[in-house]
């Protein structure tokens, strides 16, 4: 047998010089200091300060013309500022004359421009075109009518089979 593994109970001190308390590097205070954000790091002083009850009055107020049928117009001020309120209205495009339009001349200019490209189409082929479409229809209807009756036909024999059924069942 060895010398080597055997228990010590008097470890060895060295030259009787006392040391005082020792502590691991993990049980020591680290990141005693906390840092906070500079200007530029995306904290609460760089968002602008929103005025609130000018969004909101700018919101009511495009929500009124908008309901009265008038067209909305921002100002030139909020498309700048990327925090408006403005969201949905829409400003009214300048005419290429540079005085807006009515809407009722606007739409006459409209259905004006779009009568030629239709001006193809005659009516006498949409007249056919509907009778075929209107007999075929009939001629549908008239179908699914009959598989109906014929559907409700097989039900009420089925429920007269089922109550006669029991009636057997009970009287033998």
């Amino acid at each position: 047998m060895t010398t080597a593994h055997r228990p010590t109970f008097d470890p060895a001190r060295g030259k009787e010089a006392l040391r005082g308390p020792a502590y691991h590097q993990r049980l020591l205070p680290a990141h005693t200091q906390l840092k906070y954000r500079q200007a530029g790091q995306g904290g609460d002083a760089d968002e602008p300060t929103r005025d609130l009850a000018a969004e909101l009055l700018a919101a009511e107020a495009a929500h009124f013309t908008k309901k009265n049928g008038a067209p909305a117009l921002i100002d030139d001020a909020d498309e700048d500022d990327e925090t408006s309120a403005s969201g949905g209205a829409k400003r009214a495009l300048p005419s290429a004359n540079g005085e807006e339009e009515d809407i009722e001349a606007k739409r006459r200019r409209i259905l004006a421009e779009t009568r030629d490209i239709d001006a193809d189409d005659s009516e006498e082929d949409d007249d056919d075109d509907s009778d075929d479409d209107d007999d075929s229809d009939d001629d549908s209807d008239a179908e699914l009518q009959r598989e109906l009756d014929r559907v409700r036909r097989e039900r009420e024999e089925r429920k007269k089979k089922e109550r006669k059924r029991p009636e057997n069942e009970i009287s033998p």
